[in-house]
């Protein structure tokens, strides 16, 4: 695979990349450069912004939250000059996730920010959480991760640098200050409905969490570090390194006395997080009480951190998002002779038009490669509308490493693969052009329907044309006169892409 701009930009084996979180607290920005695999951090910056507060019941995200959070992007936007594309990842997380309109604020980004914005899920997140603490932390067997965020809270169990089980959870410390703690009153009441919701949540969604064992305990983000710092300070039976539940117990009591988030005496807080603390000290304490946790040490790492590491794998040509699409089709019990057999006529015609079709990337030629090889899933469930279910599995599975959009795209190339289409059911995407995605479509459709039947060295040398929306599919002289369902076929289709504003032409 050729080298990306980002391999080359700093010189053989340097790259200059950057990671944007677009949390419901904060903004976090991180600029690093990679050396021979090893990560170098040369640029840190965090904005509060506390999108979560303006996130309705409904999932509205209000106008003034929007605009807070594109004012804050203009800051940030002076830290990426001269960044390519490939260099930049900016992931979205737990408001975006939930607002309806989360489309209306990635838009206006667009025009401040010229990289892609990915809202990733929930365990997406997670995932690249624990990828940050794992790159930057060493611990023998297993540990369990935590981070609490304005809108969700991550747990994660794993052990080296693979996360085992994973769990986002609806409970994060802006969504909590307005649930429990609003007007910044303190009082002892409010802390048990707290707690008693936070443990539900865990005790009801992350049941095998209780059940798991682990030997070290880790804490990342800025509610448990500000944590942290406060009993380092406040209790001189407890090391900063280390938390405790009875510690977080006596500091409970402390921010009850004070009454209210201005009386807290704490000069380690800043203002923002002064605000937050007693929600985040809430569901902290709610886990160590349903997980059992003895003690948990501090890791500086968190979801930036991870995103960058995942660019270094990614630039290093070990993509996750290639092993999912295997363990998937493993999984569902794609015949994958086939499923490569449609891959290779797919690229191979792909080669061909490319540079005509202006679908020249290298992002589609994978998405394209990956639909073919997972267009099957959904016979795992039935053969009768397999498109159908197949997009549905693409749709809604757990797939580590890709975002929604990226979901979306393959669920919507693999949807169409075959008999009509109905371009009305087709997403609208915001990083990838309607001509874009017609033409994987169109690709994967003829590659499917070249190999309807499933055997090698049917096919012979074609050559595939194309101008504008028009395909010339040519075959060598004569081929097709001797089989007559290979023609059919391609009449119907002829007929078929014409509902994607394509017209296909068969020559011999």
């Amino acid at each position: 695979m050729p080298k990306t701009s980002a391999t080359l930009e700093m010189g053989q084996g340097i790259s200059r990349v950057a990671a944007l979180d677009i949390g419901s607290n904060s903004f976090h920005l991180v600029v690093a450069r990679i050396v021979a695999n090893d990560v170098q951090i040369l640029h840190q910056l965090k904005l509060r912004v506390q999108l979560a507060d303006g996130l309705s019941e409904d999932g509205v995200l209000s106008e003034e939250a929007i605009a807070r959070g594109l004012e804050n992007l203009e800051h940030i936007v002076e830290s990426l000059k001269d960044l390519k594309p490939d260099q930049v990842r900016v992931v979205a997380t737990y408001t975006l996730r939930k607002a309806r309109n989360a489309r209306d604020f990635i838009r206006a980004a667009r025009k401040i920010l010229p990289y892609p914005i990915e809202i990733i899920s929930g365990a997406e997140e997670a995932r690249l959480i624990y990828l940050g603490v794992a790159h930057t932390s060493h611990h023998e067997g297993k540990r369990l991760v935590v981070d609490i965020g304005g809108g969700s809270t991550e747990i994660i169990i794993g052990e080296g640098m693979e996360p085992l089980r994973m769990r986002s959870l609806s409970i994060g410390c802006v969504v909590f200050t307005n649930l429990y703690f609003k007007g910044g009153r303190i009082r002892s009441k409010s802390f048990s409905k707290a707690i008693t919701h936070a443990r539900q949540e865990i005790e009801t969604r992350g049941q095998d969490l209780l059940r798991a064992e682990w030997t070290a305990c880790l804490g990342s983000s800025g509610t448990i570090r500000a944590i942290m710092d406060i009993v380092g300070t406040q209790d001189a039976e407890t090391t900063p390194r280390y938390l405790t539940l009875r510690a977080l117990q006596s500091l409970v009591k402390k921010c009850v006395k004070a009454g209210d988030v201005e009386a807290l005496e704490f000069s380690e807080l800043s203002e923002e997080r002064r605000r937050v603390l007693p929600a985040g000290l809430a569901i902290l304490t709610a886990i160590f009480e349903s997980l059992h946790i003895k003690s948990m040490e501090y890791s500086p790492a968190a979801l930036r951190e991870g995103v960058i590491y995942d660019m270094e794998e990614r630039l290093s040509h070990h993509d996750i998002r290639a092993r999912t699409v295997e363990s998937l089709a493993a999984r569902y019990v794609v015949d994958m002779k086939h499923a490569r057999r449609v891959e290779a006529t797919v690229l191979a015609l792909y080669q061909q038009v490319k540079a005509s079709w202006d679908i020249e990337r290298e992002d589609l030629q994978r998405f394209l490669a990956w639909a073919a090889l997972l267009h099957e899933v959904g016979l795992h469930i039935n053969a009768k509308s397999m498109r159908r279910h197949s997009a549905y599995i693409l749709q809604n599975a757990e797939m580590p490493g890709f975002n929604r959009e990226e979901q979306d795209l393959l669920a919507t190339i693999v949807r169409f693969q075959r008999k009509r289409i109905q371009k009305s059911e087709a997403n609208e995407f915001l990083d990838y052009a309607p001509a874009e995605v017609t033409r994987l479509i169109a690709l994967l459709r003829l590659g499917i329907l070249l190999n309807f039947q499933r055997q090698d060295k049917v096919l012979p040398a074609m050559r595939l044309e194309a101008e504008d929306d028009t395909l010339r599919l040519v075959f060598p002289d004569n081929w097709l006169d001797g089989r007559p369902i290979f023609r059919s076929n391609l009449e119907r289709e002829h007929e078929s892409v014409t509902a994607l504003g394509l017209s296909l032409i068969v020559a011999d």
